[in-house]
């Protein structure tokens, strides 16, 4: 990825996640951007959400995204002048609880061995 492409991602990044906690509530104590990945063309964004809380919240989370769509891009193209805005396409990225599993069961076998 370009040098340019990695600023404008994490502008995008920045940029959406202080709407999000401006404009935008949720059920789920935390919802935040994790990562923001752009085409080339800079058409597409793909939005990687975190969400904290139940797998409900999480799902209603990824649903108030995606019927804020057209409002978070409005706002994004008056905050981001580009030549083209992106259209945002909304992924939830359970990488914090994947790590939280791997760090258990390191746990769980790091005891198992002392024991």
């Amino acid at each position: 990825m370009s040098h340019r492409l990695i600023r404008v991602c994490e502008l995008l990044k920045r940029e959406l996640g202080a709407l999000l906690s401006r404009e935008i509530k949720f059920e789920a104590p935390l919802v935040s951007v994790r990562a923001v990945d752009i085409t080339p063309d800079l058409k597409q964004a793909h939005v990687f959400i975190s969400v904290i809380g139940t797998n409900a919240q999480k799902e209603k989370a990824l649903a108030v995204l995606e019927q804020n769509r057209t409002f978070l891009q409005q706002a994004l193209s008056k905050r981001v002048i580009l030549k083209h805005t992106a259209i945002l396409n909304f992924q939830l990225d359970e990488s914090i609880e994947r790590g939280t599993r791997v760090i258990a069961l390191l746990d769980e076998l790091e005891k198992e061995n002392h024991s």
